[in-house]
């Protein structure tokens, strides 16, 4: 073998034994199984609950995960109710009342040794409530309508604006992921308002708040960007119970 050729394979081998590296496989991890998540580093259940779009409460009941609702890398996360494994296997299926929503699961005792070394941040005041307890929103940021709820915006609305500008939180809460782990929505910050609501910000060029920490109605939590767009824009959804709501028929009218 020539020197071109020796040099030609030392890049193949190179190539191969980076394919096969732990780095390689966490940028291109396996395809989760079927009705599983597995949690990759730096995912939240909120996050994995928007992505999926469940109620976080039914997911953490669903895999017996206790307020405050850890999760570590590597766990498999159910992403169906316990009872649709055992009615495939041919055991008959409980049926539930229509409209009833399963009941949060109960908060269980910490073990000593998983309990957190500093104590629990008190919650914030709740947002202030409109009807049957829902947060009175704002918009979160200035600029024109880009896409609408039905205009194929994914389950929320795309406002315009300039690189840089406020972002703000629509509602008081507590922020309850703040990273860029949802493939589509660049860097995002989701904010729990109470036990129904919750709020997402996506595609900033700059996140300004942290995961735990609580903020005010009209905060300023980001800067807008283009992070895993086509053009500068927010985007913005509201969930209740897990299901999209048009933002539209929630905040203000303009």
């Amino acid at each position: 073998m020539g020197q071109a050729g020796r040099a030609a394979a030392a890049v193949l081998a190179a190539i191969l034994l980076a394919a096969c590296s732990p780095r390689a496989w966490l940028n291109h991890p396996p395809p989760d199984p079927p009705g599983v998540h597995v949690v990759r580093r730096g995912e939240t259940l909120y996050a994995i609950a928007w992505r999926h779009g469940l109620d976080y409460r039914r997911l953490a009941a669903w895999n017996g995960i206790a307020p405050p609702y850890r999760i570590h890398p590597g766990q498999r996360i159910r992403l169906r109710p316990p009872q649709a494994a055992t009615a495939r296997a041919g055991a008959p299926k409980a049926t539930a009342s229509p409209g009833r929503r399963p009941p949060a699961p109960r908060a269980q005792p910490t073990p000593e040794a998983e309990r957190p070394a500093v104590p629990a941040a008190r919650e914030a005041p709740p947002a202030a409530a409109g009807p049957a307890g829902r947060p009175v929103f704002s918009w979160p940021t200035e600029g024109p309508l880009l896409a609408g709820f039905r205009d194929g915006a994914k389950r929320g609305i795309d406002i315009g604006g300039r690189p840089g500008q406020p972002v703000r939180a629509a509602a008081a809460g507590r922020v309850v992921y703040a990273g860029s782990g949802l493939v589509g929505y660049g860097r995002l910050i989701i904010v729990k308002h109470n036990a129904e609501w919750l709020s997402a910000y996506g595609h900033n060029r700059r996140l300004l708040v942290r995961e735990g920490e609580h903020v005010r109605a009209g905060q300023v939590i980001a800067e807008l960007g283009a992070s895993g767009a086509d053009r500068p824009k927010l985007h913005f959804e509201i969930r209740r119970f897990g299901e999209p709501v048009d933002p539209l028929t929630l905040l203000p009218r303009r």
